[in-house]
């Protein structure tokens, strides 16, 4: 037996002449009734633009508690103005079974044409969610490309301080006392030999506290990639643009004096660049040197290191190029395996290679190696890399013809010079330069030469990092399968 009832509603904002009362509300509801039972609910002084009303809420309580059949207004909004809450409050109807009337506009879901109604109704209220998401990405982006701070915590060494841009109130970046912790990371990571423990452990040895807390690895990465931090100049200009970045300034607006903010783009777009407004801490050659070494540091992704093996990094499957990774095998034996034969089986693997085999043969082949290299250089004090010399040749020949095209740049200004003269570097020197860069770096010094042979003839008592540092000095990669080892030597 049918033991729900039907409840009318009525709200009234404020008492006003041209408002209709509630009482006159239930007149037309109990019209609807013709007669029937019914239980009233009235809010007087509460607007409609939410559903937060004492009386409408212990409504939808006692239609939660299975009390109500049916309910009935004068007019749509007196439930609500919005259609969005009005959507959500029909789904809630349609879950225990509540049919909705509304005098006015003879909205009734008993009916076909009411259940089209709201239908309609749930379709707009989509439509008006995503209309709103729009236009909250949209201002958002807008902000992003004026210039304007659009995230919560400030980036480390720095706190916010109010400023207006273009009558908009923001806030911008201002240095701290952190600053120098941050930069000192910098200085460090851009070092060669210098890597995340490195600089961890030299915080964690001077009682040097990030946030409270010890300097986590992760936490360098992030900074360092972070451009918030460099003096935006065209160096950097032409940095982002080769990575595809959108970038909001002209090019003559990146003169150095300020910084900049990098956001992700929206949803399958790319990432926007724009300046900002306070002053960068760290110059662009030492930024995008500590970029490029970032990239080449695809073995410790994410400040992880290994401690399994002093050739990690270096040796790779002879077959298809990837990682081999250190495994434990049975009676406690290590084996190299390649990773991508374990992860999708697309590599025939690398064979059988035994953990302590294959380091044995390295270093007997770096012992070599050394003995080689010194009877070669004879001793000398100096740089030992024949290809350099002829290379740098190359390179001075390459700058007298630009300094001839450099002549006849007239007329331009201070900043547009720069960027043609960038552009005629790029242009003709990347090769050459990218060579020389290339060859310094695996030139050998001779006190490194006489530190890796006190190394290699003490290899029994030599620590796991002194032995990833000699093998960083000597060798570029090694591939490797169980019948043949290939060595890429940087001497």
């Amino acid at each position: 037996m049918e033991n729900r009832i039907d409840a009318i509603y009525g709200r009234q904002s404020v008492d006003k002449k041209e408002s209709i009362s509630i009482e006159s509300q239930f007149e037309f509801c109990r019209y609807e009734l013709k007669g029937g039972e019914c239980k009233e609910y009235k809010d007087k002084g509460y607007s409609g633009k939410n559903i937060e009303r004492p009386d409408f809420q212990r409504l939808l309580t006692d239609i939660r508690n299975g009390l109500i059949k049916r309910v009935i207004v004068y007019k749509l909004d007196r439930i609500s103005r919005f259609i969005v809450d009005f959507a959500k409050l029909m789904e809630i109807f349609k879950q225990y079974n509540v049919e909705f009337v509304s005098c006015t506009e003879k909205f009734d879901t008993s009916t076909p044409m009411g259940r089209a109604m709201l239908n309609i109704c749930i379709v707009f209220a989509q439509l008006e969610r995503e209309s709103i998401q729009q236009r909250v990405q949209d201002a958002f982006y807008s902000r992003c490309s004026k210039g304007y701070y659009m995230r919560g915590r400030p980036a480390y060494g720095f706190d916010l301080e109010p400023i207006v841009i273009n009558g908009i109130k923001t806030k911008k970046l201002v240095e701290n006392e952190s600053m120098s912790y941050a930069l000192l990371m910098y200085e460090m990571y851009e070092v060669p030999e210098a890597s995340y423990g490195d600089i961890s452990r030299h915080f964690a040895k001077h009682n040097i506290l990030v946030y409270g807390k010890t300097l986590k690895r992760g936490f360098i990465a992030q900074l360092l990639r972070n451009p918030v931090y460099v003096q935006a100049d065209m160096d950097i200009y032409e940095y982002f643009k080769a990575q595809g970045v959108k970038i909001e300034n002209d090019a003559e607006d990146f003169t150095g004096e300020f910084s900049c903010y990098l956001y992700q783009g929206r949803e399958g777009e790319e990432k926007i660049l724009v300046l900002a407004p306070h002053e960068g801490k760290v110059s662009s050659r030492q930024w995008l040197n500590v970029q490029h070494k970032l990239s080449q540091n695809t073995t410790f992704q994410n400040g992880r290191k290994c401690h399994h093996t002093w050739l990690a990094g270096k040796i790779k499957c002879g077959c298809c190029g990837y990682a081999l990774t250190s495994i434990k095998g049975q009676n406690d034996v290590t084996y190299f395996r390649c990773k991508q034969r374990l992860e999708n089986k697309s590599c025939e693997g690398a064979g059988t290679l035994t953990k302590h085999v294959l380091e044995d043969s390295i270093y007997n082949e770096m012992v070599q190696k050394m003995q080689e290299f010194q009877t070669l250089t004879g001793g000398k004090q100096t740089n030992y890399n024949p290809k350099l010399t002829t290379a740098r040749a190359g390179l001075a020949k390459i700058e007298s013809e630009i300094e001839k095209l450099l002549d006849t740049l007239t007329g331009a200004n201070p900043t547009l010079l720069k960027y043609a003269n960038n552009r005629i570097e790029d242009a003709q020197r990347q090769a050459q330069t990218k060579l020389i860069a290339d060859l310094s770096a695996n030139s050998v010094s001779s006190s490194q030469i006489e530190l890796i042979s006190g190394y290699l003839s003490n290899w029994g008592n030599v620590e796991f990092d002194d032995r990833r540092r000699v093998i960083d000095a000597l060798v570029n990669q090694i591939q490797a399968t169980s019948e043949h080892v290939s060595i890429q030597w940087k001497i």
